[in-house]
């Protein structure tokens, strides 16, 4: 039996907004659900990947409901980031922040009262002032969206008390639905935001958290971090744009004014700078192409510049989910991203002492330190990192992803229960007071002048370790921190002490296997994928799309992605289209960037004309060939980089053509076979798909449904 969701004229209008306004074909899984739920007056809490699609899932609604949709973000950067965009695409937008004069914030107050705004973004601490929520009681609110959500929570890694008071929404609005969004939530902080926003009744809709175009990569540092970060930049990203993060202010000016003097396009940015200074980078790294910004963690949340290749760590973040939210500013347009990092011994101590000199009370130290644990268990481990990284999520992922460094280059492991029994042995017998740059030394049998003031050339532990080099002690002796077999002292000296659990490996009970020291390869397997996607015939087609979206950011003072971004260049590249109809057949072009800059970007492609290795019918060919030597439509898709929708749009048309059979096309099982042709018979009244999408509750892809469709023909 099909349950349906009933045709509605919301549903349509969303869809043609996404379409004709956005220029996108189809909605992506659960946007289409929420954007539904959402229009209709609900409630909804939605987590969903960096680059998912979370924008949209308030944008549409707001933009079909009657009255403003109010949208509170936390940042200055990332409300004009949106308004930007979403002025490109012809919507009414504005922001009331600090930058704005007193004369512009009243116009953008009446441009609300009297009705003439679809979005309008705001702090939390402007929008809860009593001024603000009395303006809001006079106007026509659409909805209320809480981005970046997760900022509520006091357990979460970037909490923000202003936005607790943000349940005053629900006592004060009550019937206006309200939509919290985010990408970074693990089950407590869900259960907190849902608690503090009074989101009781919202139905949750969770995504998953898999960034499946994200490589993971993650080394020991031995001592020449800065040289690998350069090695890693010029051999995989040159000319990208990247964040570099840092622990400390001090290292973010050193390594950004190193990579300047290296010929690297490299700003610092941090709290320590001035205002104006800060500000003025931050807007560089968003308006130019193949900037690099260095950064502590003050800079980055929301940032939403799509066209990030990579996110670099020197230093250890202190959560995964800092880490997830970090590396998820990599790639949000969905191309191929990297996400490098180095870390080593000193991080873990410098982490370990900042706790245990926090002021927080003992309840959240011991979650900051289980959260820390997660995140060195993700650097020590042995297994596929993405695994790793969603299931501390529980978002579990049956396979080894194959696009991390564990799954492409296994690290070994070895039997160290002697060399740790040696280790926590040394720590014991000097007194467990000692760091391990000194415990090493004792170790290997030096005697130097600190050493004979403590008397530790005549401990038992003096010289036994001379089958290792003091790397390899710091690195074991890193490993057994992790584990926390030794513990960080808390006067904050870094001295190193015993826990309860050496107790068994110290009396040979367990066998304890640890990783094998390893650093990034000198040249990564895929060696700047995203510039391999463009091959050498199309590069300078590529460069040319480029400067003529700068020129036109510049001339509007927008950041160039606010044009177009990189995916919608590539399928330019791809396609070469010659008209207007073609052009907009383009993921990312809708109706009203097509009239801005259509013909612009028409006139330079009709320069560089249709190469053979870009013509429609050559693509379609290229397509068959992979077909032919047995790869399904997500592996064409993949090989080809290339969306799933264009692989079924070619064999759509192949199978109109009579070149293919749907067996040939693509693989369905018969019983599913038979209920989307019963779906079709019953619901596809003049070959409309969208009925039948719905008939099939969403389970079945827009491209599956293209391609039996055209069997029907």
């Amino acid at each position: 039996m099909i349950e349906t969701t009933p045709q509605t004229p919301r549903l349509d209008r969303a869809r043609e907004l996404l379409q004709h306004t956005f220029g996108y074909a189809d909605f992506r899984p659960p946007q289409e659900r929420i954007i539904d739920h959402l229009i209709s007056g609900g409630d909804a809490l939605v987590l969903m990947p960096t680059g998912g699609g979370k924008s949209l899932c308030y944008q549409i609604p707001a933009m079909l409901r009657p009255g403003t949709g109010i949208v509170i973000s936390p940042l200055i950067a990332l409300m004009q980031d949106q308004v930007s965009g979403l002025r490109q695409f012809g919507a009414r937008v504005a922001y009331l922040n600090s930058t704005l004069t007193p004369e512009e914030a009243n116009r953008v107050e009446r441009q609300l009262l009297q009705g003439e705004l679809d979005l309008l973004y705001m702090a939390p601490e402007r929008l809860l002032t009593p001024r603000m929520l009395n303006l809001l009681q006079q106007s026509q609110i659409a909805l209320f969206a809480i981005d970046e959500a997760h900022c509520v929570s006091q357990w979460g890694h970037d909490f923000r008390p202003e936005y607790i008071q943000l349940s005053q929404l629900h006592e004060q609005f009550p019937a206006i639905p309200r939509i919290a969004l985010t990408a970074t939530a693990d089950e407590p902080t869900r259960k907190e935001i849902i608690q503090r926003l009074a989101l009781q009744q919202a139905k949750r809709f969770i995504a998953g958290f898999d960034r499946p175009n994200i490589r993971y990569q993650i080394a020991e540092n031995d001592g020449n971090a800065r040289e690998r970060l350069l090695r890693f930049i010029r051999d995989e990203h040159p000319g990208d744009a990247g964040i570099v993060y840092c622990l400390s202010r001090k290292r973010v000016d050193e390594v950004a004014g190193w990579l300047q003097s290296k010929n690297i396009e490299a700003l610092p940015y941090h709290a320590g700078m001035d205002n104006q200074t800060r500000q003025r980078h931050q807007s560089r790294f968003l308006r130019e192409d193949g900037m690099v910004i260095v950064a502590t963690i003050a800079f980055g949340m929301g940032i939403d510049k799509p066209d990030v290749r990579f996110v670099a760590h020197l230093n250890l973040p202190k959560s995964v989910e800092a880490y997830y939210q970090e590396t998820g500013r990599a790639g949000r347009d969905g191309l191929p991203a990297n996400a490098w990092m180095i870390y080593g011994l000193q991080d873990v101590i410098t982490l370990r002492q900042m706790q245990a000199s926090s002021e927080a009370d003992e309840s959240h130290k011991r979650v900051e330190r289980h959260k820390l644990d997660a995140m060195l268990a993700l650097c020590e481990t042995t297994g596929c990192r993405r695994q790793a990284l969603l299931g501390y999520f529980a978002d579990p992922l049956e396979q080894p992803c194959g696009n991390c460094d564990t799954c492409l280059q296994p690290p070994q492991t070895w039997d160290a229960t002697v060399a740790a029994q040696k280790a926590l042995s040394c720590v014991h017998r000097t007194g467990q007071r000692f760091g391990v740059n000194y415990l090493v030394d004792v170790l290997l049998g030096k005697g130097n002048e600190r050493i004979r003031q403590f008397g530790h050339q005549r401990v038992t532990t003096h010289g036994i370790g001379g089958e290792h080099n003091a790397g390899e002690w710091r690195t074991i002796y890193r490993q057994l921190i992790a584990r926390s077999l030794l513990a960080v002292d808390l006067e904050g000296y870094g001295g190193l002490r015993l826990t309860e659990a050496s107790r068994s490996v110290l009396r040979g009970e367990t066998t304890l296997m640890l990783r094998k020291a390893r650093k990034i390869e000198k040249k990564s397997r895929r060696q700047s994928q995203h510039n391999q996607q463009i091959k050498a015939a199309d590069h300078s087609l590529w460069e040319a799309l480029r400067k003529l979206r700068h020129d036109l950011a510049e001339a509007q003072g927008v950041p160039a992605y606010v044009i177009f971004h990189d995916a919608t260049l590539m399928e330019m590249v791809e396609s070469r289209p010659q008209n207007r109809q073609h052009l907009a057949l383009i993921s990312g072009v809708g109706e009203r960037k097509l009239e801005a800059y259509g013909d612009d970007f028409l006139d330079l492609l009709q320069k560089f004309g249709q190469s053979r290795a870009t013509r429609p019918d050559d693509t379609l060919e290229e397509t068959l060939r992979h077909l032919g030597r047995g790869l399904d439509v997500e592996a064409i898709a993949r090989e080809r980089n290339l969306t799933l929708t264009t692989i079924y749009n070619h064999l759509t048309t192949a199978i109109e053509e009579q070149r293919l059979t749907l067996d040939e096309a693509i693989s369905i099982p018969p019983d599913q076979l038979r209920t989307i042709l019963f779906a079709f018979e019953r619901y596809g009244a003049e070959g409309r798909l969208k009925p039948v999408y719905e008939a099939l509750d969403g389970e079945v892809d827009y491209g599956i449904l293209r391609c039996v469709k055209a069997t029907l023909t």
